[in-house]
């Protein structure tokens, strides 16, 4: 099993917050959910590892929105 620590969650975003690095990591496993479930070696990870993965290898493009501004 890999282990993403606090470090790794950090590294991976623009303003090395590890607390912004895990909410787009569980929005990035919550849209895994939404799509079709199709046979293949990808599928077999669950979603949260799987969005972790993607977020630390900097495969996840994002951008943040604040919602009091609209």
């Amino acid at each position: 099993m890999k282990v993403f620590t606090p470090g790794d969650m950090a590294m991976a975003t623009p303003s090395r917050n590890k607390y912004e690095g895990v909410m787009v990591a569980a929005a990035y496993a919550r849209k895994l959910n939404e799509l079709p479930k199709e046979g293949g070696k990808e599928w077999m990870k669950k979603y949260t590892t799987r969005s972790l993965e993607d977020l630390v290898a900097g495969e996840i493009e994002y951008e943040i929105v604040d919602k009091r501004a609209e």
